[in-house]
């Protein structure tokens, strides 16, 4: 039998469980339920990142002794997630003591193995988001008091005896993993990113704190505790045996391992991509198949945040949408891998749209006419005339193929498309049933054979969808499963299993609305009530929120450079910045060092550009990529092309390598940077 392993991130325990958080883990569970569909023996893993010198704070300041705060905080996270039936094999937790013992054992392998040497760091610490700021990084305030430039709050200095982790060996073993295996990182833009900071150098990581006492303590060396982050991706491992005989031990991590799919937000996809690969080549483990960073969730075009109000609040969202509708949406909505917005206006549409009027009202209509003409039978296919038996043919050929490309697209992680593919399928028995009119059919004395076979061929097609989507609808589809007359559990059913008409005969059961339609005033509503309340609730709370997990340290301390040579606001506001996305991108004949690209920056027609970066990126790779332009620069001719704008790129290293500027957030073409 084939294996699937499928992780989430593991959620740091000093923020409430918001959308972001419930989105990673129903995309991984609604994956994880697709495998074993299909036969895999399947290990979905979730769980809480609990060390911490942040956590300490947090306890201290909530007068709760440290495991009182994160047993509290875990609570809350399977509190809400539990309305929507993940289906996690095991919830780790990095308090636990097997993965204690397991994560030491990896440190033991790592230094035996020469990776691991102590040395001295110090720099500026935030204890928010485990971070450390060289000065010229922090906010400085008027009385000299340095500030995290995330959080606004001071930062520590810090000056202490440290391991570290040699990662400046790794950075040709990594790109070598990176070319090998393609979709180790995806999706490609992100893979990108983090090729051009591993080319631009590494350095040693320091992976232990002498001042933080909540965490896992270094082997022969309890003085020090493990770095947050070497303690919390090892979850990924013990949590399948590795080091440890309390879930399987050897047996159950050789059959897992490695894993298919990690999960993770595109803010935290350099842990899992850079680090946590050359922890595991270190230990002489085989590194993960495949990483994916998805986007983030914003509303109403901005960022999600305390401060703004436009926060997801998972108790309002519980309390008027079904869990299938919010999982219905958030597969459609957001294409995997980039940012999406998330309203409740949007929400209620989607639900209409495509649950009450689309998917519900199928099966509501199909099965009462059933009930209603055949005395509640699922019929044979009738005898009918040459075009309606035509027309009935192209909705089963419609059908296998939306199931054939549902299951391509949803093997690529095109949650999105793989749904279009299945309501497409939906709209085209609508549209036979509604063009045939099976009710006038029932009123005439020929009627019998053509009403058969409408009725059928809907059943049919509502029967393999009910199937097909059953990964992203658990509760609906069992629901549409039982009235329809079929026995078992619709989950356990793999599509490819179905064979068209094995309905016949099938009587079906007490018919009720799978999805009622919203009355979209009313709710809205309701939910700016909530929402007004919700937002008094936070703001008592304070106005940040905590990162989902910590950043790392700097591998040393660097001098500092001398103060910039000031400018003046006149002089920045003479500097016309856009944001542009790359249409074309080619290389120049006999030209080494130059692309040529045509940039849409919002105008009537599209800009040429000329950028000597050829050695450094790949042009068919930067298509559609958002950069920043100097939209005003004088033209110049290059190689007698004109270059009518300049694309801004960081010079990293030495060799002042050039990496392009862009965005975490979508931002439209020919915006102004300001």
């Amino acid at each position: 039998m084939n294996k699937f392993y499928i992780t989430t991130p593991i959620y740091y325990v000093n923020s409430h469980p918001h959308l972001g958080h419930l989105y990673t883990t129903l995309v991984a569970d609604t994956v994880a339920r697709y495998k074993r569909q299909r036969g895999f023996e399947t290990f979905f893993l979730t769980g809480t990142d609990e060390h911490g010198l942040n956590i300490e704070r947090a306890a201290e300041k909530g007068g709760l002794s440290i495991k009182q705060h994160v047993d509290n905080f875990v609570n809350e996270f399977k509190t809400a997630f539990a309305p929507y039936g993940i289906a996690y094999d095991h919830w780790i937790r990095t308090t636990d003591d097997y993965h204690k013992r397991a994560v030491q054992e990896l440190w033991r392998r790592v230094r035996e193995n020469g990776y691991i040497y102590k040395g001295k760091y110090e720099g500026l610490y935030c204890a928010n988001c485990n971070e450390f700021y060289t000065e010229n990084e922090a906010k400085a305030a008027d009385d000299g008091q340095l500030y995290c430039p995330q959080h606004d709050r001071p930062l520590d200095r810090v000056a202490e005896e440290s391991y570290f982790f040699k990662l400046s060996e790794f950075q040709g073993r990594l790109l070598e993993l990176y070319e090998k295996n393609p979709t180790f990182i995806r999706p490609e833009t992100r893979r990108n990113e983090v090729i051009s900071f591993v080319r631009g150098g590494l350095n040693d990581l320091s992976i232990s704190r002498v001042s933080v006492k909540w965490g896992i303590p270094v082997p022969d060396d309890p003085g020090h505790t493990m770095y947050v982050w070497f303690d919390a991706l090892s979850n990924y491992i013990t949590a399948i045996g590795f080091g440890n005989e309390q879930f399987g031990g050897l047996q159950h991590f050789k059959k897992f391992w490695p894993v298919d799919l990690h999960l993770v937000g595109k803010d935290i996809l350099r842990f899992h991509t850079v680090y946590w690969p050359a922890f595991l080549i270190a230990a002489g483990i085989e590194p993960p198949k495949t990483v994916f960073a998805h986007g983030m969730w914003l509303s109403g075009g901005r960022k999600m945040s305390k401060t703004l109000g436009n926060v997801i609040d998972l108790a309002v969202l519980q309390k008027y949408f079904t869990t299938d509708a919010v999982r219905y949406f958030c597969l459609r909505e957001m294409v995997f891998g980039q940012d999406g917005d998330f309203t409740y206006e949007t929400l209620l549409e989607r639900v209409n749209a495509g649950l009450a009027n689309g998917l519900g009202n199928l099966a509501s209509r199909t099965l009462t006419m059933v009930a209603r003409y055949c005395d509640g039978a699922v019929p044979a296919p009738g005898k009918a005339g040459a075009e309606l038996t035509r027309r009935a043919d192209e909705v089963r050929e419609s059908v296998t193929q939306a199931v054939a490309q549902f299951d391509r697209e949803f093997e690529e992680y095109n949650f999105s498309r793989a749904l279009e593919a299945a309501w497409s399928a939906i709209e085209r028995v609508d549209k036979f049933i509604s063009d045939a009119k099976p009710w006038d059919l029932a009123k005439q004395a020929d009627g019998r054979g053509p009403l058969e076979l409408i009725l059928h061929t809907a059943v049919e097609t509502l029967r393999h969808l009910t199937v097909l989507l059953a990964p992203v609808l658990p509760n609906a589809t069992q629901e549409i499963w039982d009235q329809s007359g079929e026995a078992g559990k619709v989950c356990e059913i793999a599509p490819s299993t179905l064979r068209w008409g094995q309905s016949t005969g099938k009587r079906v059961g007490e018919i009720k609305p799978i999805f009622p339609k919203l009355d979209k005033k009313k709710v809205m509503d309701e939910i700016k009530q909530d929402e007004a309340a919700s937002q008094v609730a936070r703001t008592e709370e304070g106005k940040e929120q905590p990162v989902q997990a910590p950043a790392p340290p700097p591998a040393q301390n660097v001098s500092e450079p001398a103060p910039p040579a000031y400018i003046t606001i006149d002089d920045f506001s003479k500097v016309e910045l856009r944001v542009g996305q790359i249409l074309t991108a080619e290389r120049i004949p006999k030209a080494d060092k130059l692309l040529r690209f045509t940039i849409d920056l919002g105008e009537a027609e599209p800009r040429q550009i000329l950028a000597g970066i050829a050695q450094y990126y790949e042009p068919e790779k930067l298509v559609g990529r958002k950069v920043i332009v100097v939209a005003n620069l004088a033209p110049r001719k290059m190689r007698g092309l004109e270059s009518q704008g300049m694309i801004l790129a960081a010079a990293v290293g030495e060799e002042g390598r050039p990496v392009l500027a862009g965005f975490l957030e979508e931002v439209p073409n020919g915006a102004k940077l300001k």
